[in-house]
């Protein structure tokens, strides 16, 4: 796992073996966040990471200057590893050990990114009750953006507050926002089956 832009450009983390994680590949993240670019200047944008896995996602946020980030895993190996990447790197991340939707229910404050990358096999209930709780939480700003990452087999563009998705080999991410008519001309179904 590498970081592919930012102050810590091309530096590789290397994660213990056995954590129960699936990181976004090199190829689907650099996609993203040359998505976000477009919308976003990430210095002092304030993010949650929900499912952090090894915290990737965060370390990326965090490189580019993004700050505060807050990195939401289950598993107490995740949220180990990524406390003490933070502290290594200085970086600006607190990792909360919680299940996701326990978190969501009780969180009181609002980001400017909300990423989530659920389990693959999780059903499909399970993927739309994060995107709803955060919207019905007023977890994300208004001028925000929702990204969750998710299999082709996962639908979620009928969501409320569905504004376009990508899809990346076997992955795809999904957007959500306030002002969806802004991205109108970016929409692609993003499933088409293979």
């Amino acid at each position: 796992m590498r970081i592919i832009s930012g102050k810590y450009k091309g530096r590789r983390i290397s994660p213990p073996k056995g954590l129960p994680v699936r990181p976004t590949t090199d190829m689907s993240k650099e996609a993203l966040f040359n998505v976000l670019n477009n919308h976003f200047n990430f210095d002092d944008l304030k993010v949650l990471d929900l499912f952090a896995g090894t915290g990737n996602i965060s370390y990326e946020f965090a490189s580019r200057g993004s700050e505060p980030i807050t990195s939401v895993d289950g598993d107490f190996g995740c949220v180990k590893f990524i406390k003490q990447t933070a502290a290594e790197y200085d970086f600006p991340i607190a990792a909360i050990k919680s299940d996701v939707f326990k978190f969501l229910e009780k969180c009181n404050a609002s980001f400017d990114i909300v990423f989530a990358d659920p389990p693959y096999g999780l059903d499909q209930a399970t993927f739309e009750k994060v995107v709803l709780l955060v919207f019905e939480r007023n977890i994300l700003n208004e001028e925000g953006m929702m990204v969750i990452e998710h299999s082709k087999y996962t639908k979620l563009n009928h969501l409320p507050n569905f504004s376009f998705q990508k899809s990346y080999g076997g992955s795809i991410f999904t957007f959500f926002e306030f002002e969806s008519e802004d991205f109108e001309e970016e929409s692609e179904d993003g499933n088409e089956e293979e």
